[in-house]
């Protein structure tokens, strides 16, 4: 009997980087070196041609250019590991090799050019740098406190690769012609400091996920450090690490040295009943590879109680359900992480080409059941801007003309107890937050509305909070 998607097992395989010009006379053990990856990563057209060679037309050139002058809110930076999984099976002549690398889902997040953006909807106009508003939630500089139970330590605000739909890309990275970075201000250990400070004095926050930027970018023995220190707070039973460098650079998880630090940190966090986990961030099964295997491996085998996958879906990438389940059976199957979350990629700047409105979101979710072991089915979420990660069938209200979704929550952040104008008691519990769908998905007469609210100059967050009152979501 036929089924919607036919699962078959497909064995990880590194593609050969060799078939590449510019790195040809590259040997396995050069591969296989952190360093060596990292002083060979593409951040610039030049780069990009001594890899490519004449593979890559002046077609593409153009659209980067372009890009880069007009849209990108990231800077390009790619370790070779990452670039080497696009056009990975395209044919080495110029015209069709160009054509393949346009088109690859993973050069599409992680290397945009002007093509791919929307020409009409770039931006939403509810679109907004810090979309989450996680600066706002600051308790000290880096330390979002979100979630009563939860915080997210920034340690730094730089990555071994950079995504072009990063949600921190108010923060993370150099500045681009269309942005110009937010900066941490605090020395590293001053501000580390201040976050371990914050937890002692704050017992009600069990669970902390450290991030930044990429832990692949701190010292281990900065970083050894602080995880130290974190596990020694008896009110902390919870640590994420994340790092998409275990599927971006994976290198640097299988360096002894890193290793036995994990192994260091791993062995206090079971003497003290510690869930230790490390998440990652893949996109599209190209990407994980057999050294991304190894090295999820290696940090089970140091001691780490999973290896967890947080994806975001991005058309042109993921967003079918043969795309997303390829990818989870690879992730679960093959390199034993669980596929854990898929976001509904954030309202940012110049991303409305990557988003799906949250109607497709709830149909992935729907046609991906059944396939994996319910424990590593993901969970497909919306990050709710001011309520935090919801399923995506957990709105309480859906205009699908418009594309807004209405959304409540069961807690405050930490802006709503700051707001002066908080009504106290339970009363904002009740309120209705929401949450937009990408403008060129809606019918004509949302597409209408949505134009007008901008000639109207109603652009703004703040006045669109206002505008879309809960009413408009009956």
């Amino acid at each position: 009997m036929s089924q919607p998607y036919a699962y078959v097992r497909r064995e990880l395989a590194e593609p050969d980087w060799r078939r590449l010009p510019g790195w040809r006379e590259v040997t396995a053990a050069q591969w296989r070196d952190a360093q060596w990856q990292r002083a060979h990563c593409v951040q610039n057209e030049r780069q990009l041609r001594r890899v490519f060679g004449p593979l890559l037309t002046d077609r593409f050139y153009r659209e980067l250019a372009a890009d880069r002058a007009w849209f990108a809110t990231m800077s390009v930076l790619l370790p070779p590991q990452m670039l080497n999984t696009m056009a990975v099976d395209a044919p080495l002549e110029p015209a069709a090799f160009t054509a393949a690398f346009l088109a690859d889902p993973v050069r599409r997040y992680m290397l945009p050019v002007r093509s791919d953006r929307h020409p009409e909807w770039p931006s939403h106009p509810l679109a907004a740098r810090d979309s989450l508003h996680e600066a706002q939630m600051w308790a000290v500089e880096g330390l979002t406190h979100r979630y009563p139970t939860k915080v997210l330590a920034e340690l730094l605000s730089s990555c071994p690769q950079y995504c072009g739909h990063c949600t921190r890309m108010d923060l993370v990275g150099r500045s681009t012609p269309q942005v110009v970075k937010a900066r941490l201000a605090l020395r590293p250990a001053d501000r580390e400091e201040q976050m371990l400070d914050y937890l002692k004095r704050t017992p009600s926050v069990r669970d902390v996920v450290v991030s930044g930027g990429d832990l692949a970018n701190v010292p281990w023995p900065r970083l050894e450090s602080f995880l130290l220190r974190l596990l020694e707070l008896g009110s902390v039973r919870d640590v994420r690490l994340a790092s998409k460098a275990v599927v971006g650079l994976p290198q640097h998880w299988l360096q002894p040295e890193v290793l036995a630090g994990v192994r260091r940190v791993a062995r206090l966090a079971a003497r003290r009943s510690v869930n230790l986990a490390v998440h990652t961030h893949a996109n599209h099964a190209a990407s994980v590879t057999p050294l991304v295997a190894e090295a999820a491996r290696a940090l089970l085998d140091a001691g780490v109680r999973d290896v967890r996958n947080q994806g975001v879906l991005l058309r042109g990438v993921n967003a079918t359900p043969a795309a997303l389940l390829d990818l989870c059976f690879a992730l679960q199957g093959e390199a034993n992480i669980l596929p854990y979350y898929f976001y509904l990629c954030d309202v940012v700047p110049n991303a409305e080409h990557w988003r799906l409105p949250l109607s497709e979101a709830q149909r992935l979710q729907e046609a991906i059941l059944g396939y994996l072991p319910g424990y590593a089915t993901p969970r497909l979420v919306a990050d709710v801007p001011h309520v935090g990660k919801r399923w995506v069938h957990h709105a309480v209200g859906y205009d699908r003309e418009r594309g807004i979704s209405y959304w409540t929550k069961n807690y405050r952040t930490a802006v709503d107890l700051r707001a002066p104008e908080a009504p106290g008691g339970d009363a904002e519990l009740g309120r209705r937050f929401p949450y937009v769908d990408p403008v060129d998905t809606l019918p004509a007469a949302g597409r209408a509305w949505w134009a007008e609210q901008v000639a109207r100059g109603a652009g703004r967050l703040p006045d669109m909070f206002e505008l879309l009152s809960p009413e408009e979501g009956e």
